[in-house]
């Protein structure tokens, strides 16, 4: 059992050392903007830039909004394939996984023809090319947002739970929104994470779209800067643990511990 212990120990180190590593290599990069010296200015410099403030702002508020319209979207589809349509899942699974299957770039292509003219000409507009820009993320994330919110669904009875609603007088809003959702809240808050990063670090959609998104402004601080995109990098990995606690600190109890009380 000593033995046991030991190789597993090593192989933790092993593994510790292979992520941690060149975490720690892009931090003591990042420190070394002044020569000689540890300092945080390329963290001020970043932070400073307008151009940082306004594209993490628009690229959150995109975020958001794919969430919203993403999980409203897959959350009915996924529970009404779990309630109704149980034979047509292999189907949904295929349908999502098409986004690993067609590249970005043929999307976005796709989409610029389609949307460029009329009935539908949204990349005429500012506002027109935010609402394509969405959708595409929506497009992107569906196979993380899908499986996240089929895997809690698959953790709770959607059968027994709905039925219950309904036995109360819930109509099939007030079921999804007080009965279905805050059962399944952990794998929503693990796909609204998941696709809050994606959003966050996307450059094809964006680009191709000429829309002043974060992922673009990435590269393009990388192409003439060598301290701040190291900055950059260790900022965005403290953002994705950050939100990895706030799933945890959310998500807490066992799947399936949700109350049916509905309202007559």
């Amino acid at each position: 059992m000593r033995k046991i212990n030991l190789w597993a120990w090593l192989w933790i180190f092993l593994g510790g050392l292979y992520f941690f590593g060149p975490l720690y290599g892009a931090l003591d990069f990042s420190l070394r903007e002044k020569r000689g010296v540890l300092s945080f200015l390329a963290y001020q410099n970043v932070l400073k830039d307008p151009s940082f403030r306004n594209s993490f702002t628009y690229s959150t508020l995109i975020g958001l909004a794919t969430i919203i319209v993403g999980l409203l979207l897959i959350v009915s589809t996924a529970y009404w394939v779990h309630l109704r349509l149980p034979q047509a899942r292999p189907i949904v699974d295929f349908i999502t996984l098409l986004p690993f299957v067609v590249p970005a770039i043929v999307l976005v292509d796709g989409f610029i023809q389609i949307y460029s003219g009329p009935p539908f000409a949204l990349t005429n507009t500012p506002q027109g090319a935010n609402v394509l820009l969405m959708f595409g993320y929506i497009v992107t994330a569906m196979p993380y947002m899908y499986r996240s919110v089929d895997a809690g669904l698959r953790a709770i009875d959607v059968r027994t739970l709905t039925e219950a609603g309904q036995s109360l007088g819930a109509g099939w809003i007030t079921i999804l929104f007080r009965v279905i959702l805050p059962n399944i809240r952990t794998a929503l808050l693990s796909g609204a994470f998941l696709t809050f990063a994606i959003v966050i670090g996307e450059y094809t959609f964006a680009s191709l779209l000429a829309r002043p998104a974060f992922g673009p402004y990435m590269v393009l601080l990388g192409q003439d800067r060598a301290y701040e995109p190291a900055a950059l990098s260790i900022m965005s990995f403290a953002l994705t643990w950050a939100a990895m606690m706030i799933i945890q600190f959310l998500g807490r109890g066992a799947p399936g511990q949700g109350q049916v009380a509905v309202a007559h």
